[in-house]
């Protein structure tokens, strides 16, 4: 077979699964119930996020929160510092593209 197969798992709790890790990129997915959120961080690599379900609150560096929606996909450059949460009743369900992928950087 040529191809690989990864298979996305319909969670309703809380939930961070790395899907792909390869040289080429990282793509984890997320879910986060209503008044759930992500550690502030800063991000390691440039994201691309799609919105897969519900709507995301995310607040970048000092700039103020901004919402996204369901098909939205928001590119979020190396090194940005970042607060994602989910204030909305529907569950926040997003895919994030790491590239490239983190752990092919050399860190001093």
């Amino acid at each position: 077979m040529i191809e690989k197969l990864y298979t996305l798992i319909n969670y309703t709790e809380k939930s961070i699964t790395k899907i792909i890790d390869d040289d080429n990129v990282g793509v984890n997915h997320m879910v986060l119930p209503k008044g759930d959120a992500l550690p502030e961080h800063f991000s390691n690599s440039h994201l691309y996020m799609i919105i897969l379900k519900g709507n995301m609150t995310i607040k970048l560096d000092d700039q103020e929160p901004h919402q996204y929606n369901v098909g939205d996909i928001i590119n979020i450059p190396f090194h940005t510092k970042m607060n994602v949460y989910n204030t909305h009743d529907p569950i926040l369900e997003f895919l994030v593209f790491k590239a490239p992928n983190p752990r092919n950087y050399v860190r001093k």
